[in-house]
């Protein structure tokens, strides 16, 4: 079992950065796809960006290829996700995720994970 806590979220300006934090309180995630998520209302959970094979495999969606970056921290068994240029449209709740078998081509899709944090907001306005 992966117990994940994710903090760093908060409220920005259009074209600001944050940076958030996912420890793995319980358990490591160096085996393991580490995801971040987004949800805004009324919406369902996107994927925004994945991470593996102990930080040499990234995937970002689309939308925040170039301004998001994830990283992970095996020391402190903790992930990262810097996101620059934030856009209103980034406005959502995310979280931070655990998968031992997301695969590179599906490593963005919330149904393979199965650990989850419990989110942080982000409000970009």
């Amino acid at each position: 079992h992966v117990q994940l806590v994710e903090s760093g979220g908060g409220s920005v300006q259009d074209g600001g950065s944050l940076r958030l934090s996912c420890a793995a309180r319980t358990g490591t995630f160096r085996s393991a796809c580490m995801g971040w998520f987004h949800q805004a209302p009324g919406k369902e959970r996107e994927g925004v960006a994945s991470i593996r094979d102990g930080g040499a495999t990234t995937n970002y969606a689309s939308s925040v290829r170039g301004r998001f970056i994830i990283s992970q921290d095996n020391a402190k068994n903790t992930v990262y996700l810097q996101m620059n240029d934030l856009k209103p449209e980034d406005t959502a709740v995310y979280y931070c995720a655990a998968s031992t078998i997301a695969s590179n081509e599906d490593a963005l899709s919330p149904d393979r994970y199965t650990y989850w944090g419990q989110g942080t907001q982000v409000t970009v306005s």
